[in-house]
């Protein structure tokens, strides 16, 4: 590894994020560290009301380029350590890299980037995302967006599906298992197999991003009670009404309940953003990537409510999201950060905005 002490720092950053683990609902430490650390970087620091970790920096007048990234992870602890270069330990990946990356790139850009830099730890994005609603109905929208996610050093990510979560529930009658009628359990997995033929699998050549796919997640019950909880990960335009009226209608005998629902969301290859990153990415890397992803991210709330441009960045590999072989290369993680701190400057330029005139603390404006 390098000499450097702001790298030296940085990875400090990481490890220290990594060490502390932090499921869904138990950011709290880990959100103290990231406030310090960022304090000790220059930044403004605020901790809101739902635990979300607010730091701000550079030029107050300029345009806002907001980045958030999550502090939780899924459940379950992996050993943390280092070998050849990488760094193991669960969040390495998903998402503390990115969320790390995005900390000390704004920070390294805030003398030059002519811009007003905010960088969020959110809550709860592997759950409900409770963090990243909680920011659409507290913040003005920024000029753009960017998302700490997993893209690999020399990606980024334009495009995220959407998600409809829901579960069916259905009771029946105590019956003889000799009796012709159908058990509760039954109606359930007919239920299932509904839905597979509402949404069959992508026709060939036909993106994935662009069809609909469905998930069983949860299948119990017996004779008189089941409840099967179903995730359908949906392209842009998706009739959501039209298909759960589809579904009421095989599922009569018992209750749809929605979950989660969340478009898919998308950025154009050609706006400024995009093109603005993606030359910061081409210079430091020699090629860039763009590129959609199958699942979903605070992207998919944030991006539509405030009506922004938007894309996701971060080194690691998605594929080792939530394995128990999840790790980062170090020198992705320090090569993600040159690549942020020298895009954020050219994000800066490319949005043309005059400088913003003060205006009260984003978190005094109420929903």
């Amino acid at each position: 590894m390098s000499a450097d002490p702001s790298r030296a720092d940085a990875t400090r950053t990481l490890r220290g994020l990594v060490d502390i683990p932090s499921p869904s609902g138990e950011e709290a430490a880990a959100g103290a560290f990231l406030a310090a650390r960022m304090e000790a970087l220059g930044y403004d620091v605020r901790t809101d009301a739902v635990g979300n970790v607010i730091g701000e920096t550079g030029d107050p007048d300029g345009p806002v380029i907001m980045m958030v990234g999550h502090l939780d992870t899924v459940p379950g602890t992996l050993p943390v350590h280092e070998s050849g270069g990488l760094l193991f330990g669960r969040g390495t990946v998903d998402a503390k890299g990115p969320l790390a990356t995005m900390v000390h790139a704004a920070a390294r850009a805030a003398e030059t980037a002519g811009a007003r830099l905010i960088v969020v730890g959110a809550v709860d994005e592997e759950a409900r995302s409770r963090g990243a609603h909680h920011l659409a109905a507290t913040l003005d929208p920024p000029d753009a967006l960017l998302i700490g996610e997993p893209s690999g050093a020399g990606a980024v990510v334009v495009g995220y599906r959407g998600v409809l979560r829901f579960h069916y529930e259905v009771r029946r009658p105590p019956a003889h298992t000799s009796s012709p009628a159908e058990r509760a359990v039954e109606l359930a997995g007919g239920l299932w197999q509904a839905v597979r033929t509402l949404l069959p699998a992508a026709p060939e050549g036909v993106p994935l991003f662009e069809h609909a796919s469905p998930a069983l997640i949860a299948l119990n019950g017996g004779l008189t009670h089941a409840r099967a909880e179903i995730s359908c990960r949906v392209p842009r335009a998706f009739d959501a009404a039209r298909f759960l009226d589809q579904v009421r209608g095989h599922g009569a005998d018992g209750e749809i309940t929605v979950a989660e629902q969340v478009p898919a969301v998308r950025t154009g290859r050609g706006t400024p953003l995009v093109r603005a990153f993606a030359g910061a990415v081409r210079r430091r890397t020699g090629a860039v990537s763009v590129k959609v992803k199958l699942g979903t991210s605070d992207m998919n709330i944030l991006a539509p409510h405030w009506s922004v441009p938007a894309l996701a960045y971060g080194p690691g590999d998605s594929r080792l999201d939530h394995t128990d072989e999840e790790h980062i290369s170090l020198a992705e993680y320090l090569l993600a950060i040159d690549v942020l701190a020298e895009a954020l400057p050219d994000i800066a330029r490319s949005l043309a905005r005059p400088a913003r005139a003060a205006g009260p603390h984003p978190e005094e404006r109420r929903p």
